[in-house]
């Protein structure tokens, strides 16, 4: 089932963006099922490249891609070796089955409601400065789901939905992590902001396409990042931040096994919904041909009132 998942994937252009938070945990590098980056390492000499520590606010020349060192690189070395071809095609499975119906996909959202409204609390209580030199106000997505819970249950849906039992685990470690040792937030962080920004844009089309969502953007809300003008340079900008943390080796390794487990979670959340990830899909197959030849007979037509 996984090898034809793969398969299918690998038929839709961009797929490198389609999943975002299996990227970046990926440390940017591609699987045998992929994740979230633009940006590659290669070299094997790049890859080895020496651990820096720095200040939050130290001065220094950065280097051209801060994922290449410090932080950045620990956690794309760290998260990408742990995570075996069997939890990545997880995290793909249990994405598609969030796309197979509305009603799962709503459970999706709902259950991201939870574990952001979670993590943003942390965040605004939290004196510990690696989190707040991390924490962007464009990266917050606790308004942006509402507006999704808003679309799936209508205005009473504070009345209607509840934590599934993965989600209420997700969100005791969070609320664990902020009380006992908050410098672990910047895992949580890390896992899902990056993941969001890296693939976005291209999960929520997916996610219109396949649910045959409106184009106005509505029930995907979550993967929109309007008051980022540049995701390329936000990143660049966020992982040099990153990289300067003021942080000791221990704490640093103990960041990389806490985004391991973050992942861990993640995939919980998403093998735990109800759906057939082969409807999804075929559903997203069959909607994105209808767009591309949708586009073929406009311009056809075109041209022919030309001539």
């Amino acid at each position: 089932m996984n090898r034809f998942i793969v398969a299918a994937l690998a038929s839709l252009a961009t797929l490198q963006y389609s999943f975002a938070f299996v990227i970046n945990s990926n440390g940017g590098r591609l699987n045998v099922v992929s994740k979230q980056q633009n940006v590659f390492v290669t070299s094997k000499q790049q890859r080895n490249a020496p651990l820096r520590s720095a200040q939050v606010y130290e001065d220094e020349a950065p280097a051209a891609n801060p994922r290449l060192s410090g932080l950045a690189l620990m956690l794309g070395d760290g998260t990408r070796k742990s995570h075996s071809i069997a939890q990545n095609s997880a995290f793909v499975t249990g994405f598609f089955k969030g796309l197979s119906t509305r009603d799962s996909y709503r459970t999706l959202v709902t259950n991201l409601y939870y574990v952001y409204t979670e993590m943003e609390k942390a965040f605004d209580v939290t004196s510990t400065e690696s989190v707040k030199a991390l924490d962007d106000k464009e990266l917050r997505r606790v308004d942006q789901l509402k507006k999704d819970m808003d679309y799936f249950y209508g205005s009473t849906w504070p009345t209607m939905i509840e934590p599934s039992p993965v989600t209420k685990a997700y969100v005791a470690r969070v609320k664990e992590v902020a009380e006992k040792e908050p410098y672990l937030l910047v895992a949580h962080q890390y896992t899902r902001y990056l993941g969001d920004l890296f693939g976005g844009q291209m999960m929520g089309g997916m996610a219109r396409r396949s649910l045959g969502l409106p184009k106005d953007g509505s029930g995907i809300a979550f993967y929109t990042f309007d008051d980022i003008s540049s995701l390329k340079d936000f990143r660049t900008d966020w992982y040099h931040r990153l990289n300067k943390l003021d942080l000791t080796d221990s704490q640093k390794k103990a960041i990389v096994d806490e985004a391991n487990l973050v992942f861990d979670l993640n995939i919980g959340i998403l093998t735990e919904l109800e759906g057939n990830p082969f409807r999804a899909m075929l559903s997203l197959v069959v909607n994105t041909i209808k767009v591309k030849l949708g586009s073929i007979q406009a311009k056809t037509k075109t041209f022919l009132r030309r001539i």
